[in-house]
């Protein structure tokens, strides 16, 4: 509902071109002559004129570090192309709403066809696959290396071992929704709770757990700095509740008329896993904002940013 936004977006006017039809009379010929070129000089001058600077593109922003990095990276090079951008910090499900609504023009970081399956399914009649940021990326249920547990299956009987607990991000989010079902799946309902919190405060209870070298069991998910930071193992799950996704950038049906040059920007866009993974260490080890840490990585991959904007 649009009461939940303030943002409004730009609408583009599009001017058409007016068709003549021929004159045997010359002096009609000549007319037509003189139309045809006017409506050629106004068409010309309608394109020449686009100015993306008239137009505000608003990303929908989530807390998490795999959102991010690629949004601010996307924010400079939306401004370099001419647009203002802005960012709006919501919960995952009132982001799709808002793109639906088109409050909310690009989410950078939806996780299909099965993390938010859900959400999709909600949603789809109205929402785009603008493009794959990157593909097959894992998730799960997460453990330290040390801890002697290597599959779901294995957890029966150990609950007071993790303060019968799973440990996750916010409520709503896909992977704390597949969780739900896992735990339901496996028959575990009754010996394990699942916390749900802020991503901030699930990896600052992983770390203060490795630190006492105690067991603890969190959702994880690639890309993510908890696995340059720490010794860490997916627990296998024969079930597959938990499967590969691909991440895409979405926004709403209309994005390619609304703002053609940003949609057609953004459909070149990709970035390699590792490339996010190294971005979100640095920002947490050495508190170097996500905003430098996007400059440093255009200025790497000068020619890919070339590329997206020659579209």
């Amino acid at each position: 509902m649009k009461k939940q936004f303030l943002l409004v977006a730009t609408s583009l006017g599009i001017l058409g071109t007016a068709a003549c039809g021929a004159s045997e009379d010359t002096s009609d010929v000549s007319e037509n002559a003189d139309s045809t070129d006017t409506s050629n000089d106004t068409e010309e001058s309608t394109e020449s004129d686009y100015n993306p600077e008239e137009e505000t593109i608003t990303f929908g922003l989530t807390t998490w570090t795999s959102t991010e990095a690629p949004t601010e990276i996307a924010r400079l090079i939306l401004e370099e192309a001419g647009y203002n951008v802005e960012f709006s910090t919501l919960d995952q499900p009132i982001i799709f709403e808002g793109l639906e609504n088109e409050d909310v023009d690009f989410f950078m970081d939806a996780w299909l066809p099965y993390t938010e399956e859900e959400l999709w399914n909600q949603y789809e009649d109205s929402l785009t696959k603008v493009t794959a940021s990157y593909e097959e990326v894992p998730l799960g249920w997460v453990v330290p290396s040390y801890v002697d547990i290597d599959s779901v299956e294995d957890l029966h009987g150990e609950g007071e071992k993790f303060d019968n607990e799973i440990v996750s991000i916010d409520p709503g989010a896909g992977i704390v929704s597949i969780t739900e079902a896992a735990v339901e799946d496996y028959d575990l309902a009754d010996e394990y709770d699942i916390s749900t919190s802020s991503e901030v405060a699930m990896i600052g209870e992983l770390d203060n757990k490795i630190n006492q070298e105690e067991p603890v069991i969190i959702t994880g998910w690639r890309p993510h700095s908890m696995f340059a930071n720490y010794d860490l193992k997916f627990l296998e799950e024969p079930n597959e509740n938990f499967k590969p996704d691909n991440v895409y950038v979405i926004s709403y049906d209309s994005i390619e008329e609304k703002h053609p040059r940003a949609y057609e920007i953004l459909s070149d866009w990709s970035i390699e896993v590792g490339d996010l993974e190294e971005m979100m260490l640095t920002y947490e080890e050495d508190e170097i904002p996500f905003d430098e840490l996007a400059e440093e990585w255009i200025e790497e991959n000068r020619d890919q940013v070339d590329e997206m904007l020659a579209q």
